[in-house]
Protein backbone atom coordinates (compact mmCIF):
# COMPACT_ATOMS: atom_id res chain seq x y z
CA UNK A 1 0.00 0.00 0.00
CA UNK A 2 1.61 3.12 -0.97
CA UNK A 3 1.87 6.00 1.58
CA UNK A 4 1.28 9.45 1.26
CA UNK A 5 2.11 12.40 3.82
CA UNK A 6 -0.25 15.57 3.40
CA UNK A 7 1.30 18.89 4.88
CA UNK A 8 -1.13 21.22 4.93
CA UNK A 9 -2.48 23.88 7.45
CA UNK A 10 -5.98 23.71 6.55
CA UNK A 11 -7.65 20.98 8.13
CA UNK A 12 -10.86 20.92 6.16
CA UNK A 13 -8.82 20.61 2.95
CA UNK A 14 -6.53 18.07 4.79
CA UNK A 15 -9.25 16.02 5.58
CA UNK A 16 -10.96 16.02 2.09
CA UNK A 17 -7.84 14.80 0.36
CA UNK A 18 -7.61 11.90 3.44
CA UNK A 19 -11.48 10.82 2.61
CA UNK A 20 -10.22 10.77 -1.47
CA UNK A 21 -6.78 9.30 -0.86
CA UNK A 22 -7.75 6.27 1.47
CA UNK A 23 -10.86 5.93 -0.58
CA UNK A 24 -8.28 4.83 -3.61
CA UNK A 25 -6.82 2.60 -1.22
CA UNK A 26 -3.48 4.55 -0.51
CA UNK A 27 -2.26 4.91 3.51
CA UNK A 28 -1.99 8.53 4.12
CA UNK A 29 -0.53 10.43 7.16
CA UNK A 30 -1.48 14.08 8.12
CA UNK A 31 0.63 17.23 9.79
CA UNK A 32 -0.69 20.62 10.10
CA UNK A 33 2.28 22.36 9.49
CA UNK A 34 6.05 21.87 8.15
CA UNK A 35 8.06 20.85 11.63
CA UNK A 36 4.91 18.35 12.21
CA UNK A 37 5.79 16.93 8.29
CA UNK A 38 9.14 16.79 8.58
CA UNK A 39 9.13 14.71 11.90
CA UNK A 40 5.92 12.03 9.97
CA UNK A 41 8.49 11.45 6.96
CA UNK A 42 9.34 8.39 6.73
CA UNK A 43 11.79 6.35 4.23
CA UNK A 44 8.88 4.33 3.32
CA UNK A 45 7.04 7.67 2.42
CA UNK A 46 5.68 7.56 -1.51
CA UNK A 47 4.79 10.91 -1.61
CA UNK A 48 4.12 14.04 -0.14
CA UNK A 49 1.04 16.81 -1.03
CA UNK A 50 2.92 19.80 0.55
CA UNK A 51 1.29 23.37 0.71
CA UNK A 52 3.27 26.19 0.26
CA UNK A 53 1.52 28.89 2.50
CA UNK A 54 1.84 27.96 6.35
CA UNK A 55 2.97 29.61 9.29
CA UNK A 56 6.04 28.82 11.09
CA UNK A 57 8.11 26.59 8.17
CA UNK A 58 6.62 27.36 5.03
CA UNK A 59 6.31 24.41 2.53
CA UNK A 60 9.23 25.72 0.10
CA UNK A 61 11.18 25.77 3.67
CA UNK A 62 9.89 22.01 4.14
CA UNK A 63 10.93 20.91 0.52
CA UNK A 64 14.34 21.98 0.77
CA UNK A 65 15.09 20.39 3.67
CA UNK A 66 12.45 16.61 2.68
CA UNK A 67 15.46 16.61 -0.37
CA UNK A 68 18.14 17.03 1.98
CA UNK A 69 16.80 13.35 3.18
CA UNK A 70 14.86 12.49 0.11
CA UNK A 71 13.73 12.46 -3.51
CA UNK A 72 10.18 11.14 -2.58
CA UNK A 73 8.49 12.98 -5.56
CA UNK A 74 6.90 16.41 -3.71
CA UNK A 75 3.42 17.90 -5.05
CA UNK A 76 3.22 21.54 -3.68
CA UNK A 77 -0.79 22.96 -3.28
CA UNK A 78 -1.12 26.55 -3.43
CA UNK A 79 -3.82 29.55 -3.74
CA UNK A 80 -1.03 31.44 -5.67
CA UNK A 81 -1.09 30.20 -9.57
CA UNK A 82 1.38 32.53 -11.82
CA UNK A 83 4.10 31.15 -13.04
CA UNK A 84 6.64 32.73 -11.21
CA UNK A 85 5.53 30.92 -7.88
CA UNK A 86 5.54 27.69 -9.60
CA UNK A 87 9.07 28.48 -10.95
CA UNK A 88 9.87 29.20 -7.31
CA UNK A 89 8.09 25.75 -6.19
CA UNK A 90 10.42 23.62 -8.67
CA UNK A 91 13.31 25.11 -7.75
CA UNK A 92 13.28 24.22 -4.29
CA UNK A 93 12.94 20.84 -5.00
CA UNK A 94 9.27 20.18 -5.94
CA UNK A 95 7.86 17.85 -8.91
CA UNK A 96 4.86 19.08 -9.43
CA UNK A 97 2.08 22.00 -8.29
CA UNK A 98 -1.55 22.23 -8.60
CA UNK A 99 -2.96 25.52 -7.89
CA UNK A 100 -6.55 25.88 -5.37
CA UNK A 101 -8.99 25.43 -5.84
CA UNK A 102 -8.44 22.11 -7.29
CA UNK A 103 -10.52 19.84 -8.68
CA UNK A 104 -10.22 16.00 -6.74
CA UNK A 105 -10.29 14.29 -10.68
CA UNK A 106 -7.19 16.46 -10.89
CA UNK A 107 -5.48 16.22 -7.61
CA UNK A 108 -5.64 12.26 -8.30
CA UNK A 109 -4.77 12.31 -11.12
CA UNK A 110 -1.15 14.05 -10.69
CA UNK A 111 -1.00 11.53 -7.51
CA UNK A 112 -1.36 8.98 -9.28
CA UNK A 113 1.25 9.91 -12.24
CA UNK A 114 4.01 10.91 -9.12
CA UNK A 115 3.56 7.79 -7.45
CA UNK A 116 4.03 5.38 -10.97
CA UNK A 117 7.08 7.70 -11.84
CA UNK A 118 8.54 7.18 -8.36
CA UNK A 119 8.09 3.63 -7.87
CA UNK A 120 9.55 2.87 -11.72
CA UNK A 121 12.93 4.83 -10.44
CA UNK A 122 12.78 2.94 -6.98
CA UNK A 123 13.26 -0.05 -9.34
CA UNK A 124 15.88 1.43 -11.00
CA UNK A 125 17.66 1.91 -7.89
CA UNK A 126 17.81 -1.59 -7.21
CA UNK A 127 21.20 -3.30 -7.66
CA UNK A 128 22.12 -5.40 -10.89
CA UNK A 129 24.88 -8.05 -11.59
CA UNK A 130 28.10 -5.51 -12.34
CA UNK A 131 28.29 -7.62 -15.79
CA UNK A 132 24.78 -6.91 -16.86
CA UNK A 133 25.43 -2.51 -15.73
CA UNK A 134 25.96 -0.17 -19.34
CA UNK A 135 27.37 2.67 -18.92
CA UNK A 136 27.56 5.97 -21.06
CA UNK A 137 30.58 7.92 -20.72
CA UNK A 138 31.46 11.50 -21.98
CA UNK A 139 33.43 14.61 -20.68
CA UNK A 140 33.75 13.43 -17.54
CA UNK A 141 30.56 12.23 -16.49
CA UNK A 142 29.66 8.31 -16.09
CA UNK A 143 26.00 7.33 -15.96
CA UNK A 144 24.33 3.61 -15.56
CA UNK A 145 21.63 3.08 -18.31
CA UNK A 146 20.08 0.44 -16.09
CA UNK A 147 19.50 2.67 -12.92
CA UNK A 148 20.50 6.26 -11.55
CA UNK A 149 23.93 6.19 -10.94
CA UNK A 150 25.70 9.09 -12.04
CA UNK A 151 29.86 9.54 -11.32
CA UNK A 152 31.00 12.98 -11.75
CA UNK A 153 34.80 12.88 -11.85
CA UNK A 154 34.95 9.48 -10.12
CA UNK A 155 32.61 11.55 -7.71
CA UNK A 156 29.08 9.80 -6.79
CA UNK A 157 26.19 12.59 -7.52
CA UNK A 158 22.88 11.98 -6.02
CA UNK A 159 19.95 12.78 -8.85
CA UNK A 160 16.77 13.16 -8.82
CA UNK A 161 14.38 10.33 -10.81
CA UNK A 162 13.31 13.08 -13.34
CA UNK A 163 17.30 14.99 -13.57
CA UNK A 164 18.72 11.49 -14.42
CA UNK A 165 16.43 10.95 -17.41
CA UNK A 166 17.02 13.94 -18.80
CA UNK A 167 20.86 13.88 -18.55
CA UNK A 168 20.52 9.80 -19.37
CA UNK A 169 18.66 10.66 -22.70
CA UNK A 170 20.72 13.68 -23.79
CA UNK A 171 23.81 11.77 -23.57
CA UNK A 172 22.44 8.84 -25.54
CA UNK A 173 22.13 11.31 -28.47
CA UNK A 174 25.03 14.02 -28.24
CA UNK A 175 24.53 16.81 -30.51
CA UNK A 176 20.95 15.73 -30.82
CA UNK A 177 18.60 19.12 -30.50
CA UNK A 178 15.85 18.57 -28.29
CA UNK A 179 13.13 20.65 -27.59
CA UNK A 180 11.39 21.14 -24.27
CA UNK A 181 8.33 19.33 -25.76
CA UNK A 182 10.40 16.84 -27.12
CA UNK A 183 12.19 16.28 -23.29
CA UNK A 184 8.48 16.96 -21.57
CA UNK A 185 7.21 14.17 -23.58
CA UNK A 186 10.09 11.40 -23.54
CA UNK A 187 10.53 11.89 -19.90
CA UNK A 188 7.13 12.80 -18.22
CA UNK A 189 5.47 10.83 -20.38
CA UNK A 190 2.46 13.20 -20.58
CA UNK A 191 1.00 15.56 -22.84
CA UNK A 192 2.88 18.77 -23.50
CA UNK A 193 1.37 22.40 -23.16
CA UNK A 194 3.06 25.60 -23.60
CA UNK A 195 3.52 26.31 -19.69
CA UNK A 196 5.05 22.75 -19.31
CA UNK A 197 8.45 24.98 -20.91
CA UNK A 198 9.08 26.31 -17.33
CA UNK A 199 9.33 22.85 -15.74
CA UNK A 200 12.07 21.73 -18.21
CA UNK A 201 13.87 24.74 -18.06
CA UNK A 202 13.73 24.75 -14.10
CA UNK A 203 15.29 20.75 -14.43
CA UNK A 204 17.89 22.00 -16.76
CA UNK A 205 18.83 24.47 -14.65
CA UNK A 206 18.96 22.15 -11.72
CA UNK A 207 21.11 19.76 -13.83
CA UNK A 208 23.72 22.58 -14.88
CA UNK A 209 24.29 23.49 -11.45
CA UNK A 210 25.19 19.48 -10.45
CA UNK A 211 27.36 18.92 -13.75
CA UNK A 212 28.96 22.29 -15.07
CA UNK A 213 31.89 23.70 -13.55
CA UNK A 214 30.40 26.92 -13.89
CA UNK A 215 26.87 26.74 -14.23
CA UNK A 216 26.11 30.63 -15.74
CA UNK A 217 27.96 29.52 -18.38
CA UNK A 218 27.39 26.22 -19.30
CA UNK A 219 29.54 23.87 -21.40
CA UNK A 220 28.05 20.38 -21.31
CA UNK A 221 24.43 21.30 -21.86
CA UNK A 222 23.68 23.72 -24.02
CA UNK A 223 20.75 26.24 -25.20
CA UNK A 224 20.06 26.21 -28.61
CA UNK A 225 18.05 29.80 -28.94
CA UNK A 226 14.42 29.20 -30.31
CA UNK A 227 15.36 25.32 -30.80
CA UNK A 228 16.22 23.65 -27.33
CA UNK A 229 19.08 21.91 -25.82
CA UNK A 230 21.76 19.66 -26.73
CA UNK A 231 24.66 17.80 -24.65
CA UNK A 232 27.85 18.10 -25.96
CA UNK A 233 31.22 20.02 -25.30
CA UNK A 234 32.16 22.99 -27.12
Amino acid sequence: MEKILIVEDDADIREGVRILLEGEGYSVSEAENGRKGLELMKEETDLVILDVMMPGISGLKTCEEIRKISYVPVLFLTARSQESDKLIGLMAGGDDYLAKPFSYSELLGRVKALIRRWKIYRCKEEPKEEQTQKYIEQAGIRINEEFNEVLINGENVEFSEIEYNILLLMMKYPGKIFSAQNLYESVWNEPYFYNCNSTVMVHIRRLRVKIEKDPKNPKLILTVWGKGYRFGER
